[in-house]
């Protein structure tokens, strides 16, 4: 055999490793670590070593705290103080435990913006099926050919143990989030001064397993449903989106629809991933920008950095109080961060890089996902001159009445412009989210899009 076919053949031989490696589960002894010294989720049970991040022990009860009429929760911690405030002046102190983007918005908004660190509480868990199906993934969860989708999956979180970028990143994708919700949320995207108009949203998200007329019999490549209806302003009014989130993309890529409302008809909207316009966000998010992050991961290869303590928007019942109006929250530039809580958790740190030959707005993205729930905490976002452009940050909290984690607000920051997308706040609205909503796979037909769009 010359050099050149030699040379050829290992290199075969070598990608042949790698793929192996991207598919295979985790060994047995690996999965025997979720519930013992990993939780249920493959997080760290133990604490940091001098013990500013707890134990995990289990997390709230369902019983931690009161639900008002309208499903909002009361804060656990309402007592509580700041330990500490970082701001532009005592930043430097903090930089080790903050992203690149998170030290940006200090700079940018000196006078303003401001970090309150409180005490950490790891308060997430998921109910035991969905942790009896972690495990299961752990064992039996590959990615399909290229990572773009996965089999023998069951519904949420895929690789509790992850072996590289691309599994973590998938373990945001498809996290637990219930199983069907509706929920009534808002949309600003104020200007540099501060002015601002909502755009009002009702959400439908639905797992196949939760639909009434689930039938186990006939697996489906569906992953989830999502609808999403404008409901005001009045010029947007009656417009909705469709979207089939489908588990392997590979067989079958993402499908959308919209129904406009001023004209009456559903078209496909193949706009609807990656970097397309976000709805309603006046250009300031993309589609792949929604719940921090979402859809097809091909376009970037992904690299994990392992994991690091870093202060995260973490247990912000506050931010979601039903007493606050959005005048109270939205502000000139960001947020108004005196309502924020801030905590010291540890992260999978991932490191997305758009591929050669691959178009996206976003060159790098920089991504810092939660051990103990999945959810993406904070992304900072490069341009294709490598500049640091945008930085998202989730404010999440644990709805402890349904064992369910997810996010209050999601902010995503225009460090250029000086504006800002907030998207998710409720406050105002006559309901919290609704994980008791039922729903049929009728209900997410492009033919049942026009029902849902009358105003």
């Amino acid at each position: 055999m010359n050099a050149k076919k030699a040379l050829l053949k290992s290199g075969v031989l070598a990608l042949s490793m790698l793929a192996t490696s991207v598919m295979a589960a985790v060994s047995a002894d690996e999965v025997a670590k979720l519930g013992t010294s990993l939780t249920p989720l493959g997080a760290e049970k133990a604490g940091n070593a001098d013990g500013s991040i707890p134990a995990w022990t289990g997390g709230l009860p369902k019983n931690a705290g009161t639900v008002d009429s309208r499903g909002f929760l009361s804060n656990p911690f309402a007592d509580e103080k700041p330990l500490f405030t970082i701001t532009a002046q005592n930043v430097d102190q903090y930089k080790d435990k903050l992203t690149p983007g998170q030290v940006a918005m200090f700079k940018r908004y000196p006078e303003s913006y401001r970090i309150p660190v409180y005490t950490t509480h790891r308060t997430a868990t998921v109910p035991q099926s969905v942790q009896d199906d972690t495990k299961y993934n752990a064992a039996n969860t590959k990615l399909v050919e290229g990572g773009n989708g996965l089999e023998n999956f069951k519904t949420a979180n895929p690789f509790p143990i992850p072996q590289n970028g691309l599994e973590a990143i998938w373990n945001q994708i498809v996290r637990y989030r219930g199983g069907s919700v509706r929920r009534l949320v808002t949309q600003a995207t104020p200007q540099p001064n501060g002015s601002y108009s909502l755009v009002y949203f009702q959400d439908e998200f639905s797992f196949p397993t939760s639909l009434t007329d689930y039938n186990p019999a006939k697996p489906s490549n569906i992953l989830f449903y999502f609808k999403q209806r404008v409901t005001a302003p009045s010029r947007l009014a009656g417009n909705v989106l469709l979207v089939h989130e489908t588990l392997n993309q590979v067989k079958e890529p993402r499908l959308a629809w919209l129904y406009n409302a001023g004209q009456r008809r559903v078209r496909r909207a193949p706009q609807v991933s990656y970097d397309g316009p976000g709805t309603a966000a006046d250009g300031l998010r993309t589609s792949d920008n929604f719940d921090m992050y979402n859809g097809a991961p091909d376009r970037y290869d992904w690299k994990l950095e392992g994991k690091k303590e870093i202060y995260i928007p973490y247990n912000t019942y506050n931010l979601d109080s039903p007493n606050l109006k959005y005048s109270d929250i939205v502000k000139a530039g960001h947020i108004n961060q005196d309502l924020s809580r801030y905590e010291l958790h540890r992260v999978w740190h991932v490191v997305g890089t758009l591929k050669a030959g691959e178009r996206h707005i976003y060159a790098k993205r920089d991504v810092y996902i939660d051990e103990d729930t999945w959810q993406a905490a904070v992304i900072d976002h490069y341009d294709g001159r490598g500049s640091l452009w945008r930085v998202a940050e989730a404010h999440s909290q644990y709805y402890y009445d349904k064992e369910v984690p997810w996010y209050t607000v999601e902010t995503l920051y225009d460090l250029i412009s000086g504006r800002y997308l907030a998207l998710g706040m409720k406050n105002e609205e006559k309901q919290s989210y609704d994980f008791n909503y039922k729903a049929s796979s009728s209900d997410y037909t492009p033919a049942a899009l026009r029902q849902a769009g009358v105003r």
